[in-house]
């Protein structure tokens, strides 16, 4: 039920400043400002607001006044619970929005505290500090800012640190990590990296660091610091709960959650490093129709067109793009094709958007910010004007044609080289915003599909993405990396946390996108192993580039997809008669489960639930599942032991209470312990949760 919110002794006006502390030199001032608690310390204010569910955020600026900027925290939500301010004649000052307070004291330091029991507080080393056992010599404060010359401010915000906690989140980093503890953590995004800045703690909080800018997060043992390398204020917004699926849900809640999914992609997704020509991609499709396999998507990658910017197919190559989508919407097919922001010197688009400012700016040498087969500069999504521009090119070249979808690749945007501070953008320098790159990327055709009354069509395929990228119907992959068992424990870890992070639609190339020989057995393994894995996962999708790159280029010329390298091919067909099998036996119990996929995707809009689950977000209250990193839930009913390494045939798998039956055997079991259980190369262990879905 949603309670009406109260505040204890609070107006709707600034009821004016507390009577000042003279004692000790302190000059602390704490007052209510509507529904906020405001405090000032020297040079600093800082502003706590009701903000959702169990949730404050919390600003502070050095300038005389707060921005408009909400970044992430777009959604109108509501407030829940009983609100309430206390202020203590300028001693200390409290402000609670349902089970979350946060209390600052008279040197500025808060605590926070969750059904009155303390889980966190600043970690603050001062001469202003209250009488405290730690050492005040050091001369280190909770919010550090720094000021830059000509410019804004870089912080450092500190809090002091749990032995006991794990954290959770934070988006998709290439590392076996599940928990975060002990990490650092860089706050920008990469080719295969994705910065999405939602903690959750098994301490019962979230908490996000409302930021697009680059920066770094450490989770250390003697402390926890966050920090951003430049920005006007600080933000960040934090909730509380009992479970990581509550704390979840509030942050979608004021993030955005994710659309449902469009009809017809949960089966298999077709794609290769790159299908070169109409007739390529056609032919793949008529085959697969031959064998009886039905392919939900099929990929068109890049350099289908003649120059990056120009956003149009090739017409040597694809003389007929509406006829190509007529033949493949026949089957029942959809088609994505690949956009690139990156924007050729030497492109038909090129002068136009550089005179009418719609690129990103170098601050100091050359204009160039990315090069692949041209000079390039990218489209500056940051600017109404570019996104504006760039959909209407890719309506007309592609859209119009019948695409039904958009990849979005190099989203990050993908720079020659990352130095951050030599770019900008019309929102501001790169080091302040950049981070907000993909999510507008994604925003700019989820707005102009919406446009055109297809709303509940959306899906962007996106290399990249940030808080609140979901609203915009971003479906993530986790980006370029290595044909190898370690990339694919990797990849793991990364789904989860990006789950966690609140972006539940995510996928991978299975097999991995770099396979430096597709004949290799060892590679075939691999490849099967993460198709058995991906059968678990949002989406189903065949991708890679296939090496050795040895087939001859279609053209001489020195620019257009002809004259650029291809991989070999990657259908299901393509490794041989037992892998063909092995493949399509795991296709086709994946396409069993689509029904219960479609359950999930309604979850996930709804309520803002991962698909790939960590087994303590199913299991709060087990010990042992907040240890378990290499086996999954995904969602409620299935649990998922993958194999991450060459030829092993078993592995252990740890059964939380209740009945579980195997999906290779049909043989049930007896949960609360852990059970060695056969692996051969058809098959992974899958259990079904038979305790709470009757199957």
């Amino acid at each position: 039920m949603l309670l009406q919110c109260h505040y204890k002794e609070c107006g709707t006006k600034p009821q004016g400043l507390c009577q000042e502390k003279e004692k000790g030199g302190n000059h602390m001032k704490f007052w209510k400002e509507e529904n906020a608690l405001v405090f000032k310390h020297q040079y600093e204010t800082v502003k706590i607001t009701p903000w959702g569910k169990n949730a404050l955020r919390v600003q502070a600026t050095k300038y005389p006044g707060f921005t408009d900027k909400n970044w992430a925290l777009e959604e109108e939500v509501p407030f829940y619970g009983e609100c309430s301010i206390e202020i203590e004649e300028g001693e200390k000052a409290s402000i609670t929005n349902g089970r979350l307070t946060i209390s600052a004291d008279k040197a500025g330091i808060l605590t926070f505290y969750r059904d009155g029991e303390k889980f966190l507080k600043e970690y603050h080393r001062d001469y202003d500090q209250p009488s405290c056992a730690e050492s005040r010599c050091l001369k280190i404060r909770g919010r550090q800012w720094k000021s830059i010359i000509g410019g804004d401010y870089s912080l450092a915000v500190r809090f002091e640190s749990n032995d006991r906690e794990k954290i959770y989140g934070m988006g998709q980093y290439q590392q076996a990590y599940l928990d975060l503890k002990g990490c650092s953590l860089e706050l920008a995004q990469r080719n295969s990296q994705a910065s999405v800045p939602f903690a959750v703690s098994s301490l019962g909080y979230g908490f996000l660091w409302n930021h697009p800018g680059v920066g770094r997060a450490t989770f250390g043992k003697n402390y926890t610091q966050w920090e951003a390398e430049a920005l006007k204020q600080m933000d960040y917004w934090i909730t509380v709960e009992d479970t990581p699926a509550k704390l979840v849900e509030n942050y979608t809640e004021v993030t955005g959650r994710t659309p449902m999914i469009p009809d017809g992609v949960l089966g298999l997704w077709q794609c290769k490093l790159r299908y070169r020509t109409q007739e390529e991609v056609l032919s793949v499709a008529r085959k697969y129709k031959e064998l009886g396999i039905h392919i939900d998507v099929i990929v068109i990658d890049f350099f289908h067109w003649t120059r990056q910017g120009d956003w149009k197919f090739d017409k040597e190559y694809w003389p007929d793009p509406k006829a190509m989508c007529d033949e493949l919407h026949a089957m029942g097919t959809k088609v994505v094709v690949s956009v690139w922001p990156s924007v050729d010197k030497k492109s038909e688009n090129f002068e136009e958007m550089l005179e009418r400012g719609l690129l990103i700016q170098t601050e100091r040498g050359s204009i160039q910010t990315y090069e692949f087969q041209g000079d390039c500069l990218e489209v500056d999504v940051t600017n109404p004007e570019a996104r504006q521009y760039l959909w209407e090119k890719c309506k007309k070249n592609y859209y119009d044609y019948g695409i039904d979808m958009f990849w979005l690749d190099n989203s990050e945007p993908d720079y020659g080289v990352y130095d951050y501070d030599n770019y900008r953008y019309q929102m501001g320098t790169a080091l302040e915003v950049t981070n907000l790159y993909s999510k507008l990327y994604a925003k700019t055709f989820y707005d102009g599909i919406k446009e055109e009354g297809r709303e509940k069509e959306c899906l962007q395929l996106i290399r990249c993405g940030w808080a609140g990228s979901q609203k915009y119907a971003a479906l993530h992959w986790s980006g370029d990396v290595p044909s190898t068992f370690e990339s694919m424990r990797d990849q793991l870890s990364a789904g989860l946390n990006m789950g966690l992070a609140g972006i539940p639609w995510w996928t991978t190339d299975i097999g991995g996108f770099m396979t430096d020989d597709v004949e290799d057995e060892n590679f075939k393994e691999l490849l099967l192993r993460w198709f058995e894995f991906a059968v678990f996962t949002p989406i189903l999708r065949m991708h890679g580039d296939r090496g050795p790159h040895n087939i001859p280029p279609l053209s001489d010329k020195d620019f257009g997809g002809g004259s650029l390298y291809t991989g070999h091919p990657n259908e299901l067909w393509s490794y041989g008669r037992e892998a063909f099998d092995i493949m399509k036996q795991q296709l086709d119990l994946r396409l069993s489960i689509v029904p219960y996929v479609e359950k999930l995707m309604q979850e996930a809009s709804e309520k803002g639930a991962p698909l790939l689950r960590t087994m303590f977000y199913e299991f709060p209250g087990d010990p042992h599942c907040w240890e378990l990193e290499d086996q999954y839930m995904f969602g409620g009913k299935y649990l998922v032991a993958p194999v991450f390494a060459l030829g092993q045939r078993e592995r252990e798998v740890y059964l939380p209470e209740g009945k579980w039956k195997s999906l290779s055997d049909g043989e049930v079991c007896e949960g609360g312990k852990t059970i060695l259980c056969k692996a051969p190369l058809t098959s992974i262990p899958v259990f079904e949760r038979l305790s709470l879905f009757n199957a």
